[in-house]
């Protein structure tokens, strides 16, 4: 099953879904996954993981909100999306550079997976502002920046 099929068939999208956002949504769903994955292979490394650790927790945690808010279209809140997507672009960030830090294959990886979901929010946001300003409405994000 497909999530972005899942959004798809929701009555009040109707065609009118947003690609970027439904891929920001997908990669959300996965990278919670890989960072959760990662903190507990962290834990079970020999060397001082806990930044690591807290910091792939948080993003998991930030990234599983995303994907959750994103992902519910019923009267959709396009603010409060717009706000999901720019912590998750902060908390991926974050543990981007923690991760890629550390020569570990599932860091590295996880690391990869934090770039792509944050690029993928920046497309969304990036989407979901253009909307706003052809809706007229005012826009407290632009692009990634708070």
């Amino acid at each position: 099953m497909s999530i972005k099929e899942m959004i798809r068939e929701h009555p009040d999208v109707q065609g009118d879904e947003n690609e970027s956002l439904l891929e920001a949504v997908k990669h959300a769903m996965y990278c919670a996954a890989i960072c959760n994955s990662c903190a507990d292979a962290c834990a079970a490394e020999e060397m001082d993981m806990k930044r690591c650790i807290r910091l792939c927790l948080d993003c998991a945690d930030v990234c599983t909100m995303a994907y959750r808010v994103a992902s519910r279209r019923t009267d959709e809140n396009r603010q409060l999306i717009r706000s999901a997507l720019a912590v998750c672009i902060e908390a991926c960030q974050t543990c981007e550079e923690e991760c890629r830090s550390h020569d570990h294959a599932h860091c590295q990886r996880c690391a990869q997976m934090c770039r792509e979901t944050a690029d993928d929010c920046r497309n969304a946001l990036a989407a979901l502002n253009d909307e706003v300003h052809a809706d007229g409405e005012r826009s407290t994000f632009e692009h990634g920046a708070a």
